[in-house]
């Protein structure tokens, strides 16, 4: 008997057939830890998950992967569901992934914990990012449900705290695959418009899965983007999400939510009345003290007899001035001293002065003054200058000589 001859193509299509037809190849539930874990830009899934002995290739295509709430990590330990196949272009058999699941832990609270980790990397939960809530706010946002218990609980205590206050509601949904969306939305709208002072973002109780929208990471971008104040009102008090973090206030509950963005009206009322009593008592007392003062001024000598003071500082000017003449006075008379000594110095070195003592200025051939005998020869012709007149004389005789030699 001849053996047919098969095409390569021919033999994996078969076994794909028999992979396919398995009863438990078709539907079966595999825990393993992932392996070689990559996320292709298509937004396919390309890993394995093995044990100690095995490995098995795997394959979650992007309509499955994007409803995952957590995203796969290697090292990972998971359970996956799916069916096996053979890939019939490299002739090798891989489990095709539907859903998957961290083994030993809920896919809600990884992927809570997973975003969590990574916004407070970015720092969307650091304090100094956090807005202060108006004080008085006119007008206030509030995005829930319409029908809930927490809208509700809302408007009763901003009613009985405030009744002057504004409430402007946003209805969304709160839970479910199109919450997130709405939400955003919400928040969008009300920063666009401008419209409210401060906005209440939140829900009544419920278990994760019911508050996973405020989990979601487009609704905590949004909350972080916001220009206007969110206070995040989400559950009971022991309920955490991350929009409690991003939030710049987290109230425990709904109605803890509307406490924290308007004061109460009569709570303003006491503190103004007191407020305004410690002004009136404060005033008073400062009368009081102005009062004291001003009755032991008048009593003063300075307050009825003011002009004493004047005269007193009057008299002292005329003492200083008078005294200041004195000293002017008597420094004109030392500088006069002064000049008249230096003007007789002066004198007394004029040529004037030593004629009058008796002296004479001797003046030779071309009225140069003669002051010594070295020039001077016998014949020449002098001229004698006295204080009365001029005597023109003519050399008979030179002898060397001083006047300190007495000759």
């Amino acid at each position: 008997m001849k053996l047919k001859t098969f095409t390569v193509s021919e033999v994996n299509e078969y076994i794909n057939k028999l992979l396919r037809g398995d009863i438990i190849l078709r539907n079966l539930n595999v825990e393993g830890e992932i392996s070689n874990f990559k996320l292709h830009s298509s937004g396919h899934m390309y890993f394995s998950i093995k044990d100690d002995n095995s490995r098995l290739r795997c394959v979650m295509f992007r309509g499955q992967s994007r409803l995952l709430k957590f995203l796969p990590e290697e090292g990972m330990k998971v359970i996956v569901k799916g069916y096996v196949a053979l890939y019939e272009r490299d002739g090798q058999y891989q489990l095709y992934i539907q859903e998957m699941q961290p083994a030993g832990i809920g896919a809600l609270y990884l992927a809570y914990e997973q975003l969590k980790e990574k916004l407070e990397r970015e720092g969307l939960f650091y304090e100094s990012t956090k807005k202060p809530l108006p004080f008085l706010p006119e007008r206030i946002g509030v995005v829930t449900s319409p029908t809930g218990a927490a809208i509700r609980d809302i408007i009763s205590v901003i009613n009985r705290r405030n009744p002057n206050v504004e409430i402007i509601i946003y209805p969304v949904l709160v839970q479910g695959t199109e919450s997130k969306e709405q939400i955003v939305e919400a928040i969008d709208y009300f920063n666009k418009n401008n419209y409210v002072d401060v906005i209440i973002v939140g829900r009544g109780g419920g278990s994760i899965e019911e508050l996973w929208s405020f989990n979601e990471e487009v609704v905590a971008r949004s909350i972080f983007s916001s220009k206007i104040p969110i206070v995040s009102a989400v559950g009971h008090e022991t309920d955490f999400t991350i929009a409690d973090f991003v939030a710049d206030m987290r109230a425990a509950t709904p109605s803890a939510a509307a406490e924290l963005v308007i004061p109460s009206l009569k709570d303003l009322e006491y503190t103004l009345g007191s407020l305004e009593k410690r002004i009136v008592n404060a005033m008073e007392n400062i009368l009081v003290q102005k009062e004291n003062r001003l009755n032991q001024l008048s009593k003063s000598h300075v307050f009825y007899r003011p002009y004493d003071s004047i005269n007193q500082y009057k008299q002292q000017i005329d003492w200083l001035r008078e005294k200041m003449y004195k000293e002017i006075e008597k420094i004109f008379i030392i500088q006069r001293e002064k000049c008249q000594g230096l003007t007789n110095n002066l004198l007394g070195l004029s040529p004037n002065s030593v004629l009058n003592r008796g002296f004479g200025i001797v003046k030779g051939k071309e009225n140069n003054y003669i002051s010594s005998i070295a020039n001077l020869s016998k014949g020449d012709k002098l001229e004698v200058i006295l204080k009365d007149g001029i005597i023109k004389c003519i050399i008979e005789d030179i002898k060397e000589g001083g006047v300190e030699d007495g000759k």
